[in-house]
């Protein structure tokens, strides 16, 4: 019996990334639809749901991925409403990779930093990524600002956030460096999740400031979110503060992807969202 994965994509393409994923997780087929909204699901899903006997329901699952978290959310909901009874498959979701990235960063910071009571900024926090940390910060005891470089975007994202969540982050406008390194003025963590190739912040802008205690920076592709951390930073010190660079996390982030697509064969029930991808990066990390 074949292991098949069927890749729900918001975006026009299904994710080459989580395709490749999907097979070192252990999947023996990925089968990939692109532009898939909850209004054209329904055979798709029922395909899924119908089509193998109870025992064997294990060995069929569903990933929802592609770049807009809210649609990505919309659908994983959708895919759901469509079992009932014995007839369902698992069901993951990572859209733009937030949930698994946001996870594994979270979790690492953990291990070597005390999170509770500390003030958390996350600069260009208004994206999947940025959100999910913004939420897992806040859920891990941190006080959490959010920054947007315009505020309409960062209120939006933190009224997201609150309606997923249940938990309150501030929203803040920061349209550049130097609005960002004022926003971060005081603040013991400081989470880059920017989009790729945009510096947030240059080196100066935080290298002196005595307040910052964790540094991490999620973007893998030069030139870096914060200017001064490495790819590879793995927890080391730079200037007095912790730093960890997104391929310092990367390591967790695509073992940790490749654990919750193993899980979705353990059975026919497993359901991976933010909350327990978080507490699977928890146990890895």
């Amino acid at each position: 019996m074949k292991k098949l994965l069927f890749q729900f994509d918001t975006d026009l393409h299904p994710s080459v990334f989580d395709t490749v994923v999907a097979y070192d997780g252990g999947a023996d087929h990925v089968i990939g639809y692109g532009n898939l909204h909850p209004d054209n699901i329904t055979g798709l899903v029922e395909g899924a749901i119908f089509t193998r006997p109870p025992k064997d329901k294990k060995n069929t699952a569903i990933f929802v991925g592609g770049s807009d978290m809210i649609a990505g959310q919309q659908l994983f909901e959708a895919v759901q409403k469509h079992f009932f009874s014995g007839f369902r498959v698992s069901v993951m979701l990572d859209s733009n990779g937030s949930n698994t990235t946001a996870s594994a960063a979270v979790a690492k910071m953990a291990t070597s930093f005390a999170i509770t009571g500390k003030k958390a900024v996350v600069l260009a926090g208004t994206g999947p990524v940025g959100q999910r940390a913004a939420a897992m910060l806040t859920q891990e005891g941190a006080k959490v600002s959010l920054t947007g470089r315009k505020l309409a975007r960062a209120v939006q994202a933190c009224s997201d956030i609150k309606e997923r969540f249940g938990v309150d982050v501030t929203p803040v406008e920061a349209f550049d460096n130097t609005a960002r390194a004022e926003a971060i003025a005081g603040a013991d963590i400081v989470f880059a999740a920017g989009a790729a190739g945009v510096e947030l912040l240059g080196e100066d802008q935080w290298r002196h400031n005595k307040h910052i205690e964790l540094i991490v920076d999620a973007n893998a592709s030069p030139p870096a979110g914060i200017a001064g951390i490495n790819l590879m930073d793995k927890g080391i010190e730079r200037h007095g503060k912790i730093v960890w660079g997104a391929l310092g996390f990367g390591a967790l982030k695509l073992t940790l992807h490749r654990a919750c697509i193993a899980k979705l064969f353990e059975d026919n029930k497993q359901v991976f969202d933010a909350e327990n991808i978080f507490a699977l990066a928890k146990e890895l990390a």
